[in-house]
């Protein structure tokens, strides 16, 4: 195995070899990713030449020592990319992350208060279908505009619509199509949640691997050569529970958030993101290698 650099906790960098179990995780966590990527037609040289800005995106700003820039010579050492390309790299314009499409944060406002606030819920907590051509309290105008003053609340209904967000029902009322935001056909809102969640689950489960204590709840039911029946059953029961789930840490997210906004802090904000997913797909070759023991066990990570 090819040697790597780690740097020490005093800044210095040694030369040493990921460990094994490192690269099996790396393998199996790539392979899904590069097969997505081969279906959308992101060829490997411009894959290549994203991971190298962002090798050299993440020394510059997240391996610094104190106050003393990052030289030439240790984004090399850091990264493994030569002096003369992380040159050529940091000075080249970067383009960071693409804005998320102008839908999501007015839609994400939206749909946390209509999932989460007393006019918007019936008595279990659940999202109730509005009027949407009444103005008064607890319609699909007043949610609107309870968010922003500036969108025309026709539009975004016209947009959800269109979307797959909500539909109509029989009479005349808007109904929220799943009770999360999941657009049903636009790719931009999609691909924004993906890079968003993936992100996040990614950045709990590395974490949880190099601290001594495990600082993020990620864990997973794992279960192999079940019948297609089994799947149905289990897999409605995970929609069912993960959906209720997720309305209830959204619901008590509200009130902090809102506590928070009456009273400010002068510490800095943090990031909080939950969310719950199931898969299932045919048991191959290489999923039965991979897992020792019955086939059957559960596995948590």
């Amino acid at each position: 195995m090819a040697e790597s650099k780690r740097m020490t906790r005093d800044g210095e960098i040694s030369v040493v070899e990921p460990p094994r179990s490192l690269i099996a995780a790396l393998h199996r966590l790539l392979r899904p990713l590069v097969s997505a990527l081969v279906r959308q037609q992101v060829q490997y040289p411009q894959l290549a030449r994203l991971l190298k800005s962002l090798y050299i995106d993440v020394a510059q700003n997240e391996f610094t020592l104190g106050r003393k820039g990052t030289t030439l010579s240790r984004l090399s050492l850091l990264t493994g990319i030569t002096r003369r390309e992380a040159k050529r790299i940091s000075e080249a314009a970067m383009l960071g992350d693409a804005p998320p499409p102008r839908s999501i944060g007015l839609g994400a406002q939206i749909l946390a208060r209509w999932t989460a606030d007393a006019p918007y819920i019936d008595s279990e907590g659940r999202p109730r279908p509005l009027s949407r051509s009444d103005g008064g309290k607890g319609g699909f105008l007043a949610l609107v505009r309870s968010v922003s003053t500036d969108m025309h609340p026709r539009s975004v209904l016209d947009e959800w619509l269109r979307l797959g967000v909500a539909k109509l029902d029989e009479e005349d009322r808007v109904v929220l199509n799943t009770a999360g935001f999941v657009p049903a056909s636009s790719y931009d809102e999609k691909a924004h949640y993906v890079g968003r969640n993936l992100r996040d689950h990614i950045s709990a489960g590395f974490e949880n691997i190099v601290a001594e204590q495990a600082p993020h709840f990620e864990r997973a039911v794992y279960y192999g050569e079940l019948p297609e029946e089994a799947v149905v059953e289990l897999e409605g029961l995970a929609r069912k529970l993960g959906q209720e789930t997720l309305e209830r840490v959204n619901a008590r997210a509200r009130e902090l958030k809102q506590s928070a906004l009456e009273a400010p802090s002068e510490e800095p904000g943090r990031r909080f993101t939950f969310g719950v997913y199931c898969f299932n797909t045919a048991v191959t070759p290489e999923d039965q290698s991979a897992e020792p023991g019955e086939p059957n066990n559960p596995a948590e990570q």
